[in-house]
This record gives C-alpha cells, sequence and structure tokens, in this order.
C-alpha cells in the first residue's frame, strides 16, 4: 500500500497509525453476497421435494359387469351392440344394472366426430338411472 498523503505532507507525523479502516472492499463484498442470496434463495425455497405419485396407463380390460354405451357419429346410442330408440328407453334399460349390488361400471364410448348433445344425452340419461360409476373410452394419444 502507497503512504497516507493526508493533511501534513511531509511532515514527522507521516508515522501516525491510520485510525480508519477503507470499507469499500467491504461494501463491495457484502453486494455481491447480497446479489448471490437473492438468486439463489427462490430457486431452493420453489423446489420443494414432493414424493409424485407414478401413473401408468394400462390399458383396462372389459369386465363381464362393465356396460359399455356407444354413440356412433350420427348420434345413434347403443347398449353394448344392440341399438337403443331414445335415451328414455336407455335409461329405463340401466335402472336394472342400477338396482345389481354392487353397481357395474357404465363406460361411454362416443364418436369423436359426432355432436356433443347426442353424449351429453346419453350422460343424462345414465344419471337418471341412478349409475353411480360413469367413465369414457378414449384412444390414447399418439
Amino acid at each position: 500500500m502507497g503512504p497516507n498523503l493526508g493533511p501534513s505532507l511531509g511532515t514527522a507525523d507521516d508515522d501516525e497509525v491510520i485510525g480508519t479502516i477503507n470499507t469499500t472492499p467491504l461494501v463491495d463484498v457484502m453486494l455481491v453476497l447480497l446479489i448471490i442470496f437473492l438468486i439463489t434463495i427462490p430457486v431452493v425455497t420453489t423446489s420443494i421435494k414432493v414424493d409424485l405419485p407414478k401413473e401408468l396407463n394400462v390399458v383396462r380390460q372389459a369386465k363381464p359387469e362393465t356396460v359399455v354405451i356407444s354413440v356412433n357419429q350420427a348420434g345413434q346410442i347403443y347398449l353394448y351392440d344392440t341399438p337403443v330408440k331414445s335415451t328414455t328407453d336407455l335409461a329405463e334399460r340401466l335402472q336394472k344394472f342400477a338396482a345389481m349390488k354392487p353397481q357395474p361400471d357404465v363406460q361411454i364410448r362416443g364418436d369423436a366426430q359426432s355432436a356433443f348433445e347426442s353424449v351429453g344425452r346419453v350422460m343424462y340419461a345414465v344419471q337418471r338411472a341412478g349409475i353411480a360409476q360413469v367413465g369414457f373410452i378414449t384412444d390414447p394419444a399418439p
């Protein structure tokens, strides 16, 4: 470090002890540490370790107690492979399944090009019949 050339230049008091500390390097180091902590703390606090459930997309086999209702593109309703005249007729047929203990699962197969209204009517008929377990059959994404 260079000599202290304060108010008395070149006098005999040059050997006097400096009573002040240069805090500029300390402030620089503290600002750098502050910036580092500000950047890393949100990363640490938002990455909470969570054990997520594992899901396997397994093709389910249709059980004999599963009721399959199909709706084609034209809106025609089928109970298994038998055509059904109307949703009222479908609800009457489903009441037999609703009375079973335990109730069978109902799976609705709606054509992708069919109107949503026809599938909605089938859902309403299933609800009126008192079926509790309803699912939709879809094809897996390619």
